[in-house]
């Protein structure tokens, strides 16, 4: 009787041991992995994607041309523990027949409830009131003292209405938002109508808003789009909070005069 020939898989970080459970339980499966939760190195990648029928990367992990070489004929399948696939050379992928899987909606929660943090720590100034019972500031009750901004009766902008920017719109309600304005690639009347949330120019959204939250996907036509004109047209106190692919807002000392 002939060998069963395995396929290897390799996985270039830790994962969830739910993850390794799955993988166990592939009994015509050999797995090799960079064992460390640090991102792997490009030249130990290489190595280990030699021969590989199956390639479990993360969204630090480049995967082009070079590394596809490397790895032959036998790639099948790139699954990628990520939202983004701006790491991966699709083109190059897809002429060589291989399928690639992603993870579109395992953080949408997460991802809408960190919005909320950082909006409320940041426009109830919270990390200054930490320093200040820290440091002995805090003393007796001052009425101007730590004031910041409400919610409630507030505008609100979101940039991307999609499932990320709809749970955020969700959990901001209930605080009393008197509008919501979005923008995007194009109007979403019916996911917008549960907010009554109204489609406007970016430069509408960037002047109106007292808060503005970032929520759209890294594409060419979103990269920098929060820019210097962007930053020059919002309120001297609006809020500004990013939870997009880092390059949806453009970084500079004068991306944060105005937030």
């Amino acid at each position: 009787m002939r060998p069963v020939r395995l396929m290897k898989v390799f996985v270039t970080r830790r994962i969830p041991p739910e993850g390794w459970a799955a993988l166990a339980r592939a009994a015509d499966c050999e797995v090799e992995h960079w064992d460390s939760d640090e991102p792997i190195p490009a030249k130990e990648l290489e190595r280990g994607v030699v021969g590989a029928h199956g390639l479990l990367c993360l969204l630090s992990d480049r995967v082009d041309k070079s590394l596809l070489d490397a790895a032959g004929g036998n790639l099948k399948v790139i699954s990628t523990m990520s939202v983004g696939v701006d790491h991966l050379a699709l083109e190059e992928i897809k002429k060589r027949g291989i399928r690639v899987g992603y993870t579109p909606d395992v953080l949408t929660d997460a991802t809408a409830e960190l919005a909320m943090s950082l909006l409320l720590t940041t426009c109830r100034r919270l990390p200054e009131a930490i320093e200040e019972v820290k440091n002995g500031g805090w003393t007796s009750w001052k009425p101007l003292w730590m004031c910041g901004y409400g919610l409630t009766r507030s505008t609100v902008g979101i940039i991307g209405l999609g499932r990320i920017g709809q749970a955020i719109a969700q959990r901001l309600k209930p605080f009393g938002v008197q509008r919501f304005l979005y923008t995007g690639r194009q109007p979403k009347p019916q996911e917008a109508a549960e907010f009554q949330a109204e489609f406007v120019s970016t430069s509408k959204l960037a002047a109106e808003s007292d808060f503005i939250i970032v929520a759209c996907s890294l594409t060419p036509a979103t990269k920098g789009l929060c820019n210097k004109d962007f930053f020059q047209q919002m309120k001297n106190t609006a809020v500004f909070v990013n939870i997009s692919r880092y390059a949806g807002a453009a970084q500079a000392p004068w991306g944060t005069e105005n937030v």
